[in-house]
């Protein structure tokens, strides 16, 4: 980050869930650098959790980390209430983290393995929607992050299509119910995005593929979701509310 921080965000506060790695570490920075209070969930990655309270302290910003288990209502509860307890304030909130999921055929996922992507990826974001609906201040954002998935169908990964399919339309109705507080909520389904969780779940070949799908020709990177996010976050978007914004780099 070698921009000033300070600007469009300054004044506002955020909580940002799965924010130490990939997607949502750029969105914590980007948030910060705009000159928001952020406080960031994070699940087991302590030293992934300093790193970025470090950059961004560094560098001028302000950024909290607390660690949380989202596959656990009373922990995700627990989450919300500290971090707007040190924020003072809830303005943004971008529910960013989702399950690591193992691709597997319907046949072969278990009601284990989907109770537990449910959890995290659906459950834990409508906990957060309702506790917004009650503690973000008038004129506050709300941002899910979804996937491409949704509409473009891949094998293997019924579980976690489904439960963001759920985030996409509790985004809807979120929308529809908080709109008349002057408050927005949007989703934004990346595409194929280099971080390490897609490295890990893919081959180069496929990495390869992936790029070669986008007319920009690259796989996208975690700032170029989190540029959008920060947008959906500002000021700029008061008349965006209830859309899916598709960064994929085209593809979809």
């Amino acid at each position: 980050m070698t921009q000033p921080f300070g600007g469009t965000l300054d004044g506002r506060t955020a909580i940002v869930t799965g924010g130490s790695r990939g997607i949502g570490r750029a969105i914590v920075e980007r948030l910060a650098r705009d000159g928001a209070d952020v406080v960031f969930g994070y699940a087991r990655n302590h030293d992934a959790a300093r790193e970025v309270t470090k950059t961004v302290d560094h560098a001028g910003g302000r950024a909290h980390a607390i660690q949380v288990d989202l596959a656990d209502a009373d922990q995700v509860r627990r989450f919300l209430e500290e971090a707007c307890e040190h924020l003072g304030a809830l303005d943004i909130l971008v529910n960013n983290a989702a399950a690591e999921h193992r691709p597997a055929p319907l046949a072969e996922t278990s009601e284990d393995d989907y109770d537990h992507v449910m959890a995290v990826n659906a459950k834990a974001v409508f906990l957060a929607l309702s506790y917004a609906a009650t503690h973000m201040r008038d004129g506050g954002r709300i941002v899910n992050i979804s996937t491409l998935n949704t509409v473009l169908a891949s094998p293997a990964i019924s579980a976690y299509a489904a439960s963001k399919g759920a985030v996409e339309q509790l985004t809807r109705v979120a929308a529809q119910e908080l709109g008349p507080r002057g408050i927005t909520v949007n989703t934004v389904s990346p595409g194929a995005t280099d971080t390490d969780l897609l490295r890990s779940t893919n081959t180069p070949e496929g990495l390869k593929r992936f790029a070669t799908m986008t007319p920009l020709r690259r796989l996208g990177q975690p700032a170029d979701i989190a540029d959008v996010v920060a947008f959906l976050a500002g000021p700029d978007a008061r008349w965006l509310t209830g859309q899916n914004i598709r960064a994929t780099g085209g593809i979809g």
